[in-house]
């Protein structure tokens, strides 16, 4: 018989320590930071690990391997970290920053990766949607122009930047706030189903490509303000309920204020409509993180 197990080791770098003291104490040759020489090979070997196995009996089996790393002062320079970083194909890296401003989970999607994407390309595009990969690239660019403005802002304030380069840092903001995060204490919003995963990264994208017509940066901070509330309250609404419907529709109600046409594509109505026998709308499209 073929099971799928997932292991997770907390932590190598507590390991890795234990190598470090174990090696000095049998006088072996010391590598960088008095980790012992073998010390990149040895992660490897764990890692190497994991995969998937056909049994005799023709049953299929697979082993996923988590490793969390607990660098010491958040160094990602330091060897154990690096070693890692070279023999994995996915990195969720923690932000304290982002922990600090209560952003949780606390997962910085500008240092997180995986090598992944483009090697499972071809099932997204035939399971979930033919764009799917890039349309996640281009969030992803998003997320690094909105972090470069915002840096550029906290030097010259809102001022220094043009109304366009305002409207792409909320742009980015309100990706982060609405789909990035989520909350574990609330029933609803601490788990969705991959269908409303999917949908929702769908709604996003169409709020992002929408071209908005704005006549200040005082105009686009209250849109946006607004916008990320109704979208939050969306998130903490059951699926199908009529709070869910209404919040659509004030989303809808919003976008159709503030601009006529999104970005490229035609304008396509995201309130959906209410009543005992109907259902919102279901759209298709992969999520950029870890909403689980």
């Amino acid at each position: 018989m073929g099971f799928n197990v997932l292991c997770i080791a907390d932590s190598t770098s507590r390991w890795a320590q234990a190598m470090r003291e174990t090696s000095g104490r049998m006088e072996e040759i010391p590598g960088e930071e008095a980790f012992p020489a073998y010390l990149d090979s040895a992660i490897k070997n764990v890692y190497e690990r994991a995969g998937v196995i056909k049994n005799p009996d023709g049953s299929v089996g697979s082993l996923s391997l988590i490793g969390t790393v607990s660098p010491a002062g958040g160094n990602f320079e330091e060897p154990v970290t690096q070693a890692t970083l070279a023999t994995v194909k996915a990195f969720l890296g923690l932000s304290y920053d982002r922990a600090y401003k209560r952003f949780y989970p606390a997962i910085d999607p500008l240092i997180s990766w995986s090598r992944y994407l483009d090697q499972v390309a071809d099932w997204y595009r035939k399971n979930l949607d033919r764009n799917w990969v890039e349309d996640v690239k281009r969030l992803a660019q998003l997320l690094r122009d909105g972090d470069s403005i915002g840096q550029m802002m906290q030097v010259t304030g809102e001022e220094g930047v043009t109304i366009e380069d305002y409207v792409t840092w909320q742009k980015a903001l309100l990706l982060d706030m609405v789909y990035l995060q989520q909350d574990a204490f609330d029933p609803v919003d601490s788990s969705m189903p991959l269908e409303r995963q999917l949908e929702s990264f769908k709604l996003v994208k169409q709020l992002i490509d929408h071209a908005y017509e704005l006549p200040d940066k005082d105009a686009v901070r209250n849109f946006f303000t607004k916008l990320t509330g109704l979208y939050k309250n969306l998130n903490y609404s059951e699926k199908d309920s009529q709070p869910y419907a209404d919040y659509r529709k004030q989303i809808n109600d919003l976008l159709t204020g503030a601009t006529s046409e999104p970005r490229g594509a035609a304008k396509t109505d995201v309130s959906t409509k209410s009543g005992p026998n109907t259902k919102p709308k279901q759209q298709v499209m992969q999520p950029v993180s870890g909403r689980t």
